[in-house]
């Protein structure tokens, strides 16, 4: 068998658009393998585009991410003053993850019928056996991944397994949720029984390494069957779907472990350095189930491919760009040391608070060791390989010793007392300082892994050139918490503590028992929270606030469709965990500016009324050492003599500057086909609370929950 190829350097060469081939390509195994190299290059999920109709949301400030409580500012899910409609017309036009352009490569669909006709073009071609399993398992498996990107969209799309002609007359219906997570289930068993002879023992070897094994499709299949157990699919709460998903994933996991997965473990874990450092792996890392790999080459379009996430989150004076801000909502939700929420937070009433006293204006102090990996504030230590002082002299001279002061001051007093006054910050991050740096999946020199990207400070976009860094989409920790949700659904709550207490292990945090929660509704409440903060800027959480309704507790839902209403866990998702609904509330940030005993400042970068009154900075927090908690000690007293926190503008104010709340509605859980695929697609029914584009005035029709 000819070697394959995985998104190593030649994997990368091998991207040739294979589309225009005859069915000969598929007696030949490098030739059906092109064919499915560019359904990986199709298929395989990209960091920092945003989400859209090819690609799930990776973490980034798109419309997902702040929909959440991870950044602030109104996106089309939860702007107050702006509705989604199917054309646009009254507010804004539905996102289109249908099928986007009528263009074979460029359209949901076109990436199916690929995959279908290789699937079509192997199973008739003269290869061997064993050869075909290798090709069709990865097809299924990415056939699956399609439908299922529909699927928690749209609920029932139409399921098309053979290649059709573009002709009007192969008309295909749209089909239930029911049918479409069926197929989805049934491409993803198929999948894994088809690779288990090549990667159920310890995987691909390291030249293939990030292709798709038999594990990968079961534990993709384990996150589609909580789906289907959620409250979005699941209005009813039928027992017997979480019974059922709990001794399937149970039992897959098995599985998943042969194929050489497990949580990235270093054996020197300091402050929360595996959890850090797991991202940054670049070999085999049993954590990535799921991964996309990348590259730090500079060349032509079919050999580079850059991860561009360490470019957009580092601060302006390292980068030439102003980094991602994060809400100071979920700065403050972040667990304390103990593993416990803090006191005063009030979002999961069925959670045990911390003993822990948490002073908002503190945050650093006593936090979960997945707090400072997560995020940057003034007085961090967050080195790197390069000189940006060759794109200004006044930028820092040396990465390996670069430290954060990103703290403020104003230029005058009605600045300063407004929310959203203009701000000055330190070290000439100027106006393009962040309160509170989202520092996740940071390439961070103190960890003591490999550089993976090339540093070019002259260069226009930003001194973080072609990062090589892999983007992981499903991790083994993933993997555990989706098992312990559906554990606890189907009545197993201590179980369902072990695996998370797996995930809290390599954290460092102390275990999660019963005395940290009320009930059972506690502890799926528990296990919420805990992905929330494990999973947190990988682009998870607003996946988890649409499963559970947690916008408004799926009250009202029998308005769109008597199958729509929800009469399991008591008709009201918040409720029945104790969790804050986030329609009604808004997400403000924070920084910490300078305190009014040092007076105003003036424009100019060097207007810092510290730096002119001569004070001197405290050692800036160090994760290499494990006294942390002497070191934030110190960095609390230097806070309280030279810094206040104060509330920044995060979601916005109307005209007349009063604040404005999120409010995601009630048919925005599923949502309807947008006017350009209606006209494309013009048979096709529209969704049930959604406006029907092909007869106006009338409502859809198609209900996704309708069996």
């Amino acid at each position: 068998m000819l070697a394959m190829t995985a998104c190593s350097d030649q994997f990368l060469e091998d991207k040739t658009n294979y589309d225009n081939v005859g069915e000969a390509v598929y007696d030949d195994f490098n030739g059906a393998n092109g064919r499915l190299n560019d359904i990986y290059a199709q298929c395989l999920p990209d960091v920092n585009t945003g989400i859209a109709w090819n690609n799930p949301s990776t973490g980034d400030n798109d419309n997902a991410g702040k929909a959440t409580e991870e950044y602030s500012g109104f996106s089309i899910f939860v702007d107050p003053q702006d509705q989604l409609t199917v054309d646009g017309a009254g507010g804004t036009r539905v996102p289109d993850f249908f099928d986007n352009e009528n263009k074979v490569r460029e359209n949901v669909y076109g990436r199916i019928r690929n995959i279908n006709d290789i699937i079509r073009g192997v199973e008739k071609g003269s290869m061997s056996q064993e050869n075909k399993d290798i090709i069709l398992g990865q097809c299924y498996f990415f056939r699956g991944w399609c439908y299922f990107n529909l699927f928690k969209w749209y609920g029932g799309v139409p399921l098309v397994t053979e290649v059709l002609e573009p002709v009007a007359s192969n008309f295909t219906p749209r089909s239930s949720a029911r049918a479409t997570y069926e197929l989805i289930i049934s491409d993803l068993n198929t999948a894994a029984n088809l690779l288990a002879a090549r990667t159920g023992d310890n995987g691909w070897d390291a030249s293939n390494w990030g292709r798709i094994t038999s594990g990968t499709a079961l534990a993709l299949k384990g996150r589609v069957m909580l789906w289907w157990c959620s409250p979005i699919f699941n209005r009813k709460n039928d027992a017997s779907r979480w019974q059922t998903a709990y001794e399937t994933m149970k039992a897959d996991l098995v599985t998943i472990k042969k194929c050489g997965y497990g949580l990235y473990q270093s054996g020197s874990n300091v402050n929360g350095s595996d959890f850090a450092a797991q991202f940054l792996q670049d070999g085999k890392n049993p954590e990535a189930v799921f991964v996309t790999l990348y590259n730090n080459f500079v060349g032509e379009s079919n050999t580079q491919k850059n991860n561009n996430w360490e470019r957009y989150i580092r601060p302006y004076n390292t980068t030439g760009t102003p980094g991602k801000e994060a809400s100071a909502m979920l700065v403050d939700m972040f667990p304390m040391k103990d593993g416990r929420i803090p006191a005063g937070t009030g979002t999961y009433t069925k959670l045990k608070p911390s003993t822990e006293a948490y002073d908002a204006n503190y945050p650093f102090v006593g936090r979960d060791p997945r707090f400072y990996r997560t995020f940057a504030f003034p007085g961090v230590r967050w080195t790197f390989d390069g000189n940006p002082s060759a794109k200004d002299p006044n930028f820092p001279s040396s990465g390996t010793d670069y430290e954060l002061w990103n703290y403020f001051w104003y230029a005058s007093a009605d600045e300063q007392g407004d929310i959203s006054g203009k701000s000055y910050a330190a070290d000439y991050l100027s106006t393009n300082g962040r309160g509170i740096y989202v520092r996740k999946r940071s390439d961070d020199k103190d960890l003591g892994t490999s550089t993976l990207y090339s540093f070019d400070a002259t260069a226009k976009v930003s001194g973080f050139q072609y990062s090589g860094a892999p983007y992981l989409e499903l991790r083994y920790a993933e993997v555990l918490l989706n098992l312990a949700e559906v554990a606890c659904g189907a009545g197993h709550p201590d179980e369902a503590c072990g695996y998370v207490n797996q995930v809290r292990s390599r954290a460092g945090v102390p275990d999660l028992t019963s005395s940290d929660y009320d009930g059972d509704a506690g502890c799926m409440s528990a296990i919420l929270y805990e992905r929330q903060i494990e999973l947190a800027y990988e682009g998870k959480r607003f996946d988890d606030l649409r499963r559970w309704m947690l916008y408004d507790g799926g009250v009202g839902q029998e308005a769109i469709s008597s199958n729509y209403a929800l009469t399991g866990w008591g008709g009201n998702t918040c409720t029945y965990l104790g969790f804050t609904q986030l329609n009604g509330q808004r997400r403000d940030n924070m920084q910490f500016r300078v305190n009014d005993s040092y007076g105003l400042g003036t424009e100019l970068p060097t207007g810092d009324p510290l730096k002119i009154a001569g004070e001197v900075r405290c050692a800036a927090l160090n994760y290499k050492t494990d006294d942390l908690d002497d070191q934030t000690t110190v960095l609390q007293n230097w806070y309280s003599t030279h810094l206040t926190r104060k509330r920044t503008l995060g979601d916005d104010r109307d005209a007349n500057k009063v604040e404005l709340y999120m409010n995601f509605r009630p048919y925005y859980y599923i949502i309807g086909l947008c006017s350009r695929a209606q006209n494309e697609n013009k048979q096709l029914p529209q969704t049930v609370g959604w406006e029907d584009y092909n007869n106006r005035g009338t409502m859809g029709t198609f209900d996704p929950l309708a069996e």
